[in-house]
């Protein structure tokens, strides 16, 4: 059975979802940020770089969401997730779910997490100050360039949908009105809507303290 390990309010969800959508059975295993849990020596043997996401297979131990989301629709393939029979239409999906990774998800981690790039507690409130032009600019690209309606890749579910749900769920914090965005609000409300979803987030109704 694959094992995820996941924390409330972090990238995790996406993954999380995605193996209920995919009907993969599965252990979801909470990492308390609470207490630091995901710096502690047994976690770090799980995974080394202290993050959530971490998805054991019997082939050993995925991180990173993009990789995950991936791996879950090639394994499942009947649930349809990605269009893996189409090489360049799967590349548009790994183009746009390493957007969210490489560069929205840092973007939201600015406001959060300023010890990774400085070390002057000034530089974390400036870093912060910027936090919500930048994931501003950051999802008017996503609704301008990159959502096609009435899902991410157009007229099928695929592996971004998940992950952009999760993503777009950081934008009140990051102080972004949502109101902004039509498209990712619709999607977002759809997303919600989902059985999958409100499954994930009944298992991870937060007992932690935990940001991206």
């Amino acid at each position: 059975m694959l094992k995820l390990y996941y924390s409330p309010g972090t990238c995790a969800l996406a993954s999380h979802i995605a193996l209920i959508e995919a009907g993969a059975a599965h252990e979801a295993v909470l990492v308390s940020f609470k207490t630091e849990e995901q710096r502690s020596a047994a976690y770090r043997a799980i995974n080394p770089k202290a993050r959530v996401p971490s998805l054991v297979t019997d082939k050993g131990v995925l991180t990173e969401t993009p990789a995950i989301l991936a791996f879950i629709a090639q394994s499942f393939r009947q649930a349809k997730l990605a269009p893996l029979d189409d090489p360049f239409a799967f590349a548009q999906v790994q183009a746009f779910n390493s957007y969210l990774c490489s560069t929205v998800h840092v973007a939201h981690a600015h406001g959060r997490r300023g010890s990774r790039w400085a070390d002057d507690a000034a530089s974390f409130a400036d870093m912060k100050r910027k936090v919500p032009q930048s994931m501003a600019e950051c999802f008017h690209l996503i609704e301008n360039t990159l959502i096609k309606g009435p899902w991410v890749m157009g007229e099928a579910y695929t592996i971004c949908d998940p992950y952009l749900y999760t993503v777009t769920g950081w934008l009140a914090g990051d102080g972004v009105d949502i109101a902004q965005f039509p498209k990712v609000r619709e999607h977002f409300a759809r997303m919600a809507a989902r059985p999958q979803v409100k499954e994930a987030l009944g298992v991870e109704t937060p007992r932690d303290a935990a940001a991206g």
